[in-house]
């Protein structure tokens, strides 16, 4: 009997975004990153949740996302929680632009410290910035009081 995994299908979207190769488990998050909701989408969304990848025995997730497309700083959240991620936007069916996201070297302003101390949690007009110690996983690192950041998806702004 053949794999009823291997046969699921997500619906093709007219015009929007799909995101591609998010680490499994982490759909949920991007959806919060990108503050998709009841209230606040009428659109059509697909998510699938521990996809198996063309890749053999990888998992995946995938979302969806008919009528938008994502402004540069949800990228640049997303590639904190899924660095493989791929992003396609499509345009009448058809792949208009296909790019992997990018994690560089610094983060600036898209996650807080999770160091109470820390002087950015302190009311100072202080930008927060972490420097990225690892890309996959990631792991960032506060550049003010040196803290390792441990769940990235609860800490970002």
């Amino acid at each position: 009997m053949k794999d009823m995994v291997e046969d699921f299908k997500i619906a093709p979207i007219r015009n929007g975004t799909v995101i591609d190769h998010i680490t499994s488990g982490q759909a949920l998050n991007v959806l919060k990153i990108l503050n998709v909701n009841e209230t606040t989408i009428n659109s059509s969304i697909s998510v699938a949740i521990r996809a198996k990848s063309s890749k053999g025995s990888v998992w995946k997730d995938i979302i969806k996302i008919e009528d938008r497309e994502l402004d540069p700083k949800s990228v640049d959240k997303i590639a904190l929680i899924a660095p493989n991620a791929t992003i396609a936007i499509i345009r009448d069916y058809y792949v208009a632009e296909k790019y992997k996201v990018k994690l560089d070297d610094k983060v600036c302003g898209l996650a807080r410290c999770s160091n109470p101390d820390c002087i950015t949690n302190k009311g100072e007009p202080v930008e927060t910035e972490f420097t990225v110690t690892s890309r996959d996983p990631p792991i960032l690192r506060c550049t003010y009081c040196d803290r390792v950041l441990i769940n990235i998806s609860d800490n970002l702004i």
